[in-house]
Formats: C-alpha cells, sequence, structure tokens
C-alpha cells in the first residue's frame, strides 16, 4: 500500500517541471550525477556574486563584467583555486551550479574577525586563508527550452573558467570500489550493500524519501522513476541497501507483477 501511494504521488511529478522542458528522467539524473560534488581548478577570476554569475553556453562569459562584480563583491576564487559544484539546479532554459556553497558559502564567520587583549589585538582565526575560495554561482543560459546535455558536455564548455580534467572526486572515488560495483554503477544497477554515496552515483537522488519501522528495523526508502514505466525502491537499515525492488506502474497508479528482489 505504501509503495501504491509513492506511485500516485510520483505521477504528478512531470506536471510540476518546468513547460517545454525537454529533458528525461534519466537526462536530469545523469546532469545531477555527473556534476554534483565534482571538483575543478580555476582559470579566470570567479567573482563572490549574490545573483548567479551568467555564462551563456553559446558565447561563454562575459570577462569585463565578471571583473566589475568582483571589484564590488570581491573575488570567490583566483586563477590556481580548486573549488566545488556543491549543488546543481536544472530550469527550463538555463543551469545553475552553486559554487561552494553558494554566495554564503565558503569561508567561516569567524574568518578575518579579531579580538582584543590588553590593547592588542588578534585574530580569531590562526590558519592563513583570508585568500581561501568562497562561495558563488554560475547560471549557464541556453536561451530555449534544455534538450538532453551530457555532464561532459557541460564541463567543457565551462572549460574556459573551469578545468575539471585535474580533478574529479566522482572518478577517483569509483575507481577504488571494487570491480563488481565499478560494474553496477556504470550499469545503473543498485547492489544491496551498496552505501547512500554509491546509489548516489548509481542512480542520482531519489525523487522521494520515507522511513518507516519495520520489522524492528528502522528503514529509509529511496524511490526512482515516474509512471508509467519501472519504479524502483531503495531500503536502507543505516547506511546499508538491503533490499532493492523494480515494480511497474501505467496509468492510474497500476502496479505490475510482484517486485523481485536482487
Amino acid at each position: 500500500m505504501r509503495g501504491c501511494a509513492v506511485i500516485a504521488i510520483l505521477m504528478l511529478a512531470p506536471a510540476l517541471w518546468p513547460a517545454g522542458n525537454k529533458l528525461t528522467w534519466e537526462d536530469r539524473v545523469e546532469l545531477m550525477r555527473g556534476l554534483t560534488a565534482e571538483y575543478a581548478t580555476v582559470k579566470a577570476l570567479l567573482p563572490r556574486s549574490s545573483k548567479a554569475l551568467e555564462f551563456d553556453a553559446n558565447s561563454g562569459y562575459d570577462k569585463n563584467r565578471w571583473t566589475e562584480i568582483a571589484r564590488e563583491s570581491g573575488p570567490a576564487a583566483r586563477n590556481g583555486d580548486l573549488v566545488q559544484i556543491t549543488k546543481v539546479e536544472i530550469g527550463d532554459d538555463k543551469l545553475v551550479l552553486q559554487i561552494n556553497g553558494g554566495y554564503k558559502g565558503g569561508r567561516k564567520w569567524y574568518q578575518g574577525v579579531q579580538i582584543g587583549v590588553g590593547g592588542a589585538t588578534a585574530p580569531v582565526s590562526t590558519n592563513n586563508d583570508s585568500n581561501a575560495p568562497g562561495g558563488t554561482s554560475i547560471a549557464i543560459l541556453f536561451h530555449k527550452p534544455l534538450e538532453p546535455i551530457k555532464a561532459s558536455e557541460i564541463k567543457k564548455m565551462l572549460a574556459p573558467v573551469l578545468d575539471f580534467e585535474k580533478h574529479s572526486v566522482t572518478q577517483l572515488y569509483s575507481e577504488s570500489l571494487p570491480p563488481e560495483t565499478q560494474k553496477a554503477i556504470k550499469e545503473k544497477r543498485v547492489l544491496v550493500g551498496m552505501d547512500h554515496e554509491q546509489v548516489r552515483m548509481t542512480l542520482g537522488q531519489p525523487q522521494h524519501k520515507s522511513r518507516e519501522t519495520k520489522d524492528g528495523l528502522d528503514v529509509e526508502d529511496w524511490v526512482y522513476g515516474t509512471p508509467p514505466g519501472k519504479i524502483t525502491f531503495v531500503t536502507f537499515n543505516g547506511d546499508k541497501v538491503i533490499t532493492v525492488k523494480d515494480s511497474y506502474a501505467g496509468l492510474g497508479s497500476q502496479v505490475g507483477p510482484t517486485p523481485v528482489v536482487r
């Protein structure tokens, strides 16, 4: 019954997507998985900005405009700094990449603050990180409804400002996993025993999460897919997958044959 209720909710999800967007659920998963948490080396001055920095998908960025913003708000990162994409937002005609936690992210509140003792002052933080990368966002503007595009294409598009070739946290982590797990991730198959991060690498962020106590165990379900089609239920106990079930939902929340546990 719980699975049917979730499927009914998911049937409404496509209606909530931006009008005219041509991206499929699989396209979105690939973009989120391929960009979120990725590291890059900065190749051009990256300004701090409360409004996402504009990057045209066809012509690139306006260097003069970015320099002007940096004069007003300061730099988020300079040439050679290492930054991380901490959030990806998929809009109707744009992608917004949050860098280092966004405009308010990056440096801690106490960095640069000084305290006084006997007339003398000293910084609260003794680390010499006043030039550490801060937070900002980049909006990649397509000027038309988004069409299927790979994370690797986005990285190449951003090459004038960010170099993803030197650092890829997802790739490095994936290569450290057992061969069977690496194969499953490439084939987008969740295995019993995977942890939360490995499931995200395999299927991306779930469309729905729910928690309950079942047979004395505290479990969490991650649900993937939208009707009509395959719905995948991934159940965790703690940080480990304990069951993976596939259901097939048609129009009107019809569920297909009994799910098979892999």
